[in-house]
């Protein structure tokens, strides 16, 4: 699970973490050579490329590799700069790459060699959010705010209702209060929540990343004293989880309290 990233089935998540046109090796076809192609590195550690950039999100990829367990590596077997090989663990194909500069090589190998050995760290928050994700939205233990939103589905620029609960810095996502379990959800650590008002009919809750990495999102309350209510909560909710440098900083930041004898 990463920030900003679905807890379960919900659609909303990260921007790929590398992308670009690189140029693949052929052995196939009529035409034996260099072909460029459009690469999309996504944050689950799959490769995917297409022919052409517009190509993205519109069509099927030409082909996607999984990245976990493959050897990434710089090639100098022939004679041509800022070429690298892929050989993922499943199958015996490789697949070479050049890229247009040594920074833009270098860029590439360091992203797909993080993908191919990927750290995995367990936390207990990670289960109890799944754990409250299987359950329905009223078996959820001291929620910090619950109730309706929509939410903007910018591809489409339609709102979406959904049934919602704030737990511990996650948003929880339901189709009624009646549903069974949650239909997905967001990671809000690291997230900042602004009333935005330009560009909309009325004030709407948006939730800013820290990281261009990662989509903003826009939520809408039933009206103006929901929509206030949902930003102190969620405000209040996400402030919990501070990273560890800048809870140290604000500890030690604090006035020295006197010590009385």
């Amino acid at each position: 699970m990463v920030v900003g990233s679905d807890i379960s089935r919900c659609p909303n998540t990260p921007w790929p973490t590398c992308r670009g046109y690189l140029h693949k090796r052929t052995h196939s076809g009529f035409v034996k050579g260099w072909r460029k192609r459009w690469f999309v590195l996504k944050h689950d550690g799959f490769l995917l490329y297409y022919k052409h950039r517009k190509d993205e999100g519109k069509w099927p990829p030409v082909d996607v590799i999984k990245l976990e367990g493959a050897e990434v590596d710089i090639d100098n077997s022939l004679g041509k700069p800022f070429v690298f090989n892929c050989m993922p663990q499943s199958g015996s194909r490789t697949f070479c790459l050049c890229a247009t500069s040594n920074q833009e090589m270098k860029r590439w190998l360091e992203a797909m060699q993080k993908a191919a050995r990927p750290v995995r760290q367990n936390h207990v928050w990670e289960d109890v959010t799944a754990h409250n994700s299987s359950l329905p939205p009223l078996a959820i233990k001291h929620p910090e705010c619950l109730g309706l939103l929509h939410q903007l589905e910018r591809s489409t620029d339609v709102w979406i209702q959904h049934y919602c609960i704030l737990k511990d810095g996650c948003l929880y996502f339901y189709a009624s209060i009646r549903s069974t379990q949650a239909s997905g959800g967001l990671y809000l650590q690291g997230y900042s929540v602004i009333e935005q008002t330009h560009g909309f009919e009325q004030p709407v809750i948006e939730l800013r990343p820290s990281s261009e990495e990662f989509k903003t999102f826009y939520f809408c309350a039933e009206n103006k004293t929901e929509n206030q209510r949902w930003i102190a909560a969620l405000k209040t909710s996400i402030k919990k989880w501070l990273p560890l440098d800048q809870a140290i900083q604000e500890f030690m930041n604090r006035p020295l309290e006197e010590t009385r004898m």
